[in-house]
């Protein structure tokens, strides 16, 4: 086989092959410039704030993280503790609908499935802000508005991961696997714990980790649910507390420092279930 590439074509080619990579570059300094702006902003106290280079670390982060455990008695560890709460459970709960769910869209041949697959479509689709007001009307009508569960039931109905269930299930689990187990006399429930759950567990945790992000992050529908600050999650907590930075502007270095410490959760939770991620991977390369 004999190339018609001339020198002058492929060093063009190898010159072109930079962009890619200077693209790539800027997207990256563009994602990662305000976390070191948070960084870098956490460590300094209100004088430096405002009168030293961005980017230059401070000496005041000891003081900062001091008067943010400080703060109404500790009151942002318990905004941390209400999105550990509103998240995980969500996420956990929302990730069992979703394999149950999926699995049954995925391996059963119902009248009505594809109407049900379609609807979850167009909920995928749907704007989280055009069902927050009614959802805090329908909360309200029952009494369970400003209550945990007006946060927390929401969170456990997921479209989106029902979705990723519902196409992973359909992907990872053989048929042949299922008739074999019921061939040999499984029942319905005992197949899907012992043989579909274990092959779905990569996708569940996919959409844990979803949901958990889009709980903990989440603003609009705790901020419309809640007005009992006792209540609040850390993104409801922190945005109070930058309101009130307009009148004392020694807040607004705790809420920079309580926005650092929300991001930690996170960052730990991926660097934790990346493991699931690779062993699925791995799988796919053993099967093919």
């Amino acid at each position: 086989m004999t190339s018609t590439e001339t020198p002058g074509a492929a060093r063009g080619a190898r010159r072109g092959g930079w962009l890619p990579t200077v693209v790539l570059l800027f997207g990256a300094l563009y994602a990662l410039l305000p976390v070191l702006w948070v960084v870098a902003a956490a460590t300094k106290s209100g004088r430096e704030l405002f009168s030293s280079f961005t980017l230059l670390p401070g000496s005041g982060l000891m003081s900062n993280l001091r008067d943010l455990n400080a703060y109404r008695d500790g009151e942002f560890w318990r905004w941390m503790l209400n999105s550990a709460l509103y998240a995980g459970g969500g996420a956990a709960l929302s990730a069992v609908l979703s394999g149950v769910t999926g699995y049954a869209l995925a391996k059963y041949r119902f009248a009505g499935r594809s109407a049900v697959f379609n609807i979850l479509l167009a909920g995928v689709l749907m704007p989280p802000i055009v069902l927050a007001v009614p959802q805090y009307l329908l909360f309200a009508k029952v009494g369970l508005a400003d209550s945990y569960w007006s946060v927390l039931l929401p969170s456990i109905v997921s479209p989106y991961g029902i979705y990723l269930a519902r196409i992973y299930a359909a992907g990872a689990i053989p048929d042949d696997v299922l008739e074999a187990g019921r061939v040999d006399g499984s029942g319905e429930w005992r197949l899907f714990r012992s043989v579909a759950l274990p092959m779905m567990a990569p996708g569940l945790v996919t959409v844990f980790l979803f949901q958990f992000v889009a709980v903990w992050n989440n603003f609009l529908l705790p901020y419309i649910m809640l007005g009992d600050d006792r209540k609040f999650p850390v993104t409801v907590g922190l945005f109070t507390l930058l309101q009130q930075g307009a009148s004392a502007p020694a807040l607004y270095t705790l809420v920079i420092t309580g926005s650092l410490l929300s991001v930690i959760p996170l960052i730990a939770l991926f660097l934790s279930l990346q493991r699931f991620w690779r062993l699925d991977l791995l799988s796919g390369a053993v099967k093919s």
